[in-house]
Formats: C-alpha cells, sequence, structure tokens
C-alpha cells in the first residue's frame, strides 16, 4: 500500500500501488470518451443504489452514442473506399491508396470488433446484469465503465487477467 494524496482535495488516500496508474488512467479515458460524445460525468447520490435505473440511462446513452458514432464512421469509409477508389497508372500511388484502404480496414475491424461489445453491453443493461464482473459478481465501478462502458471484469480481476496472459505470452518466447 502507499499514501497518495487526491490533487482535487488534498486529503492522502491509500492505494493499492499497482492501481495509482490504472486509476490515473481510467480518470484521462473517461474524460475523452465522455467529452468526445458530450455527456457529463455521472454523479451517484449519496445513497443511490449502484446500477440504478438512472444508472443504466446514463451507460445505455453512452453505449448509444458510442454506437452510433462507430457506424457513422463505417459508413463513411464505406462510401470514402467507393468514391475515391481510382485506378492509379503509377505503382507507387496504386500502393499508397491501397496501404491506405487496408488501414483505414484494419481500423473498421477493430471498431467492428468493439460495436460486438456494445450490443452485448447493451442487452446487459437491458437484463440487469450490467455493470457487474462476469468473474468475481461483484461491482465493476462507476469511473472504470465510464472510461470502459464495454468493461466485463472489476479492476482486480482484469489485472489478474492480465498478469496471466502475459506470464502464458512470456513462456511462448522460446517457440519463436
Amino acid at each position: 500500500m502507499i499514501h497518495q494524496y487526491n490533487s482535487s482535495s488534498k486529503n492522502p488516500v491509500t492505494i493499492n500501488e499497482g492501481h495509482v496508474v490504472a486509476r490515473n488512467k481510467i480518470n484521462n479515458v473517461q474524460n475523452d470518451l465522455l467529452s468526445r460524445f458530450g455527456i457529463k460525468t455521472y454523479q451517484a447520490k449519496v445513497r443511490e443504489k449502484y446500477m440504478s435505473n438512472k444508472q443504466l440511462g446514463h451507460f445505455k446513452k453512452i453505449l448509444l452514442t458510442w454506437k452510433s458514432q462507430l457506424e457513422t464512421e463505417a459508413d463513411k469509409t464505406v462510401n470514402h473506399m467507393k468514391n475515391e477508389s481510382t485506378s492509379y497508372a503509377d505503382p507507387n500511388d496504386r500502393a499508397s491508396q491501397e496501404s491506405d484502404f487496408g488501414l483505414e480496414l484494419r481500423t473498421r475491424d477493430r471498431e467492428r470488433k468493439l460495436l460486438k461489445k456494445i450490443q452485448f453491453s447493451l442487452k446487459k443493461v437491458e437484463n440487469g446484469s450490467y455493470g457487474y464482473c462476469e468473474e468475481t459478481g461483484e461491482e465493476i465501478g462507476l469511473e472504470r465503465l465510464e472510461a470502459r462502458p464495454v468493461a466485463t471484469l472489476c479492476l482486480e480481476a482484469q489485472e489478474r487477467r492480465e498478469i496471466k496472459d502475459k506470464q502464458y505470452s512470456e513462456g511462448d518466447d522460446y517457440l519463436r
């Protein structure tokens, strides 16, 4: 455990060492995502129940806005590739265009996978299981969900998974 001062209140906060970086990362990502969508950070009431209807509505709005934005970008890519697809005589120009299209397609493929996660999260909102860790059943937390609305694991479970994945991937080095 380490003690760290919260910059907004100047009060010491005890945080596990591994969570300091994660907490800063969550706050930065949270601000980027919500500000991009023009959505304010959710301010929970003092005794508000976790994943109340109001909270579920907040996250549903985030997920639907994100989904809409990704679908719009996918449509733009399709139109761009249809309209900008030119058969260049110069091999360098053709290679450059193919490289650009390849990059766009890889980006859209990642976004397609993200859309599936968003759909899954929206289903969880509807059935009331959104916001709870799939591994432990614990609350994922409002901050983490605002930073990563498609999160299915609490921070501790995610860290355990990443450590485990890293250990297994490091063991594969001898195969290369």
